[in-house]
């Protein structure tokens, strides 16, 4: 039985994942890009013509290193495929993921808070990579976003770290960017809308019945996936 993801079935989850995620992502992100908006020229703020390319680039930078990151994750786990049976670390891997899905679901819907250790966890690497997003502000051209959104591509986010551990079980470097590049583009549309429409996105999001339902349908997902993964009993 081949258990390494479709593409079908696994980047377009990924492009849905994204989306659904945008609870959260306006939630991390949101400031972000409000303080983006608010570091535009007076001729920009306020026009959506002029200050898309800026939301362009920040979003491609911020994607970017999503890819990257799911480069070496997918790497990383090919790699180990290769130093135990390859059934065996794939099982493993895809269960991980699951469970880690599982867990975003409920994260995103506010039923379990646990997920915050592993964005604390990634905070000491933070506290190191921010300073170099904080010197390219304030943004005056679409470069500026770009170097923007590579760093900020790497803040702590449990979504993100979520859909790394999925990128492990890909089954290589480039199915890996390709999972973490669809995951990016399903959160653009939230983050897009969020520079343009900031408050009214922001408190629609914040409703419960609107985490509730992503945080459930992520983690349905996941169940989905862990049920795949797990070897089904003979009767």
């Amino acid at each position: 039985m081949n258990l390494t993801l479709s593409p079908e079935a696994g980047y377009g989850a990924a492009v849905l994942v994204g989306l659904l995620g945008g609870v959260h992502c306006v939630g991390m992100c949101g400031g972000i890009v409000g303080a983006l908006g608010m570091s535009m020229s007076p001729a920009r703020q306020g026009r959506v013509g002029a200050a898309l390319p800026i939301l362009l680039a920040y979003n491609a930078g911020r994607i970017g290193s999503y890819t990257l990151a799911g480069t070496l994750a997918g790497g990383f786990g090919w790699y180990a495929t290769q130093l135990v049976h390859v059934h065996q670390a794939q099982l493993v891997l895809g269960v991980i993921a699951a469970l880690f899905m599982i867990a975003l679901g409920l994260y995103l819907a506010g039923w379990w808070r646990g997920l915050a250790a592993v964005e604390r966890a990634g905070a000491h690497v933070w506290q190191r990579i921010e300073p170099l997003g904080r010197r390219l502000l304030p943004v005056r051209n679409p470069a500026q976003a770009l170097g923007l959104g590579a760093v900020w591509g790497w803040l702590p986010c449990g979504l993100v770290y979520s859909v790394l551990i999925w990128a492990l079980a890909s089954g290589g470097p480039r199915q890996g960017a390709l999972l973490m590049l669809c995951f990016g583009l399903g959160t653009l549309p939230n983050l897009l809308a969020m520079g343009v429409f900031a408050a009214r996105l922001a408190g629609f999001v914040r409703r419960t019945w609107v985490r509730r339902t992503a945080g459930g349908l992520v983690a349905l997902f996941g169940v989905v996936s862990l049920l795949r993964w797990l070897p089904l009993p003979h009767g």
